[in-house]
Order: structure tokens, then C-alpha cells, then sequence
């Protein structure tokens, strides 16, 4: 039963792992940048609804109706004022420059933040922090498990947009072929500003459901874009619930890595996977060849 208890642990963090990974991913499939600030978009999230709950007692849950605006009113801001500036370059020189602009960009974030809030830890305690559900032997935080389902929802919820609206469709039609999508009447710059947008707008999302499971503080940035890095190398891009799926087994193995070979290699598994996968099927798990 401890093994099992192990597996639901990992399973409910892994979620985070894969909600997190989606919004990276949407930015490097549409817009082939990376950015690796991307954690620190999460940390803001986190900060927002920590901020929300302290100062005016909103429920984490229903500040997600702020955070998640908040953050793609913060990635559009990001998006004109430096990604956009790397759209004419070929895809080689855009990753490059991405990953560049994205570290400097974490760097100035994390400063920012630990001015603004100290470098303390926070967390948001609810009343229902400390309940749980149990089944047998296995306990389910219910905190936990509700931010797991709210993660999903909200990967639904993106999965209807870009499958059933227009503008989800140019998203999809640009990242499979600018050019293309351009002689068809899509504004592409528009629709590199809306992916953007929505990818920090689930980092936000993200960031609020850390803050519900986990606390937050100015260097978590670095930790979850690593993990959200590996989630997406493990999935491949152009699958939704195929990230959250390996978010999901992510969580798992690194959850039972520690139980059976102790937390010091927690880390070590996830890395192990990566390089695995990037190995034997470079596409992903879930993508396509």
C-alpha cells in the first residue's frame, strides 16, 4: 500500500508537470522559441493568487479568473516587446536568440521578485488545506486533487479552443505552415501573439495551482521549466492530453524513484527519461515522426 500511496503522490504532481509543459509547448510548436522564462511565469501566477488570498481572502480556485488573464496580458507585453522582434529570423537563429533573451528574462524576473516579495516561501492555507479523502490504506490530499482537476479542465478547455474556434485554428494552420497559413488571410503575427499569450496564460494558471499544492517563492522558476522542458521531450509536440499524460507518468517515476532508491536520485530518473527518449524516439512518446 506504501508503493501505491507513492503512485497517487506522484500522479497528483505529475499534473502540474504536464499543465506546465502545455503551455511551453504551445509557444515552441507555433512559434519555434523556446522560452525558458517560462518558470518564472509560473512563479508569478503563484505570487498573483498568494497575494489575491492574503489581501482580500479570494479562494486560490476562483483567482484563477485573475491570474490567468493577469498572465496573458504579461505574455502579450513580452511577446511585442522582445519574442516579436525574432519572428523574421529563420527557426535555427529564432531558438537560439529565444533562449537567450528567455534566461536574461528569468534573471531580471527572479530580482524583480525577490525585491518585490523577499526571498521567503509562501503558501496559501484554506480552510480545506488539510483535508483528505481516503481509500483504504491510500490517502488523497483533497487540495491536491482538486488543482489536478482543475489542470485538466483547463487543458480541455484549450483542446476545445484550438480544435473548435477560428482562432484556434489559425493557431494550429500557423504551426503547421506559416506560409501557408499567410496566403490563406491569417494574420500571423496576430496569431503568434495569441499563442503566446495563452502560453503564459496557463503558466499563470500553473503557477496558482502550485501555490495551492506547493508554496511558492523567487527561485522555483528554474525547477519547472526544467520539468516542463522534459515533459515536453518526453510527449512530443502536437498532443495535448499526451503532455499531461507524461507529466502525469513523470510525477510517478520520480515518485517512486524516491521511495525505492531514496529522494537523491528523484532528480536523476527524470533526467535518465529524458535522455531515453531523446534518444530511441526524438518525436515524443505522443508526437508525430
Amino acid at each position: 500500500m506504501i508503493v501505491l500511496q507513492n503512485i497517487v503522490f506522484g500522479a497528483l504532481v505529475g499534473g502540474l508537470y504536464g499543465v506546465a509543459a502545455v503551455g511551453l509547448a504551445l509557444v515552441f510548436g507555433v512559434l519555434k522559441m523556446l522560452n525558458v522564462s517560462h518558470g518564472e511565469l509560473i512563479m508569478l501566477g503563484g505570487y498573483a493568487s498568494f497575494w489575491l488570498f492574503s489581501l482580500w481572502g479570494l479562494d486560490p480556485f476562483l483567482s484563477l479568473a485573475a491570474s490567468g488573464p493577469a498572465l496573458f496580458l504579461v505574455g502579450a507585453v513580452l511577446y511585442l516587446g522582445l519574442f516579436s522582434r525574432l519572428v523574421p529570423l529563420h527557426d535555427e537563429e529564432k531558438l537560439k536568440n529565444s533562449i537567450l533573451i528567455g534566461f536574461g528574462l528569468a534573471l531580471i524576473l527572479q530580482v524583480l521578485a525577490i525585491l518585490a516579495w523577499t526571498a521567503d516561501e509562501r503558501a496559501i492555507t484554506t480552510a480545506y488545506a488539510g483535508q483528505v479523502w481516503r481509500l483504504g490504506a491510500v490517502v488523497v490530499p483533497l487540495a491536491r486533487l482538486a488543482a489536478l482537476a482543475v489542470g485538466f479542465v483547463a487543458l480541455g478547455g484549450l483542446h476545445l479552443f484550438l480544435h473548435r474556434t477560428d482562432p484556434g485554428r489559425a493557431i494550429r494552420a500557423t504551426a503547421e505552415d506559416w506560409q501557408a497559413a499567410a496566403l490563406m488571410g491569417i494574420s500571423v503575427r496576430r496569431t503568434y501573439l495569441c499563442a503566446f499569450g495563452l502560453g503564459s496564460a496557463l503558466a499563470g494558471v500553473s503557477g496558482t495551482l502550485v501555490s495551492i499544492a506547493d508554496a511558492v517563492s523567487p527561485s522555483i522558476g528554474l525547477s519547472w521549466t526544467l520539468k516542463a522542458l522534459i515533459v515536453v521531450v518526453l510527449a512530443g509536440l502536437g498532443s495535448i492530453f499526451g503532455t499531461f499524460v507524461a507529466g502525469v507518468g513523470l510525477g510517478i517515476a520520480e515518485s517512486l524513484s524516491a521511495f525505492f532508491l531514496g529522494g537523491v536520485y528523484r532528480e536523476v530518473v527524470g533526467l535518465a527519461l529524458f535522455l531515453i527518449v531523446l534518444a530511441v524516439r526524438p518525436s515524443g512518446l505522443f508526437g508525430r515522426p
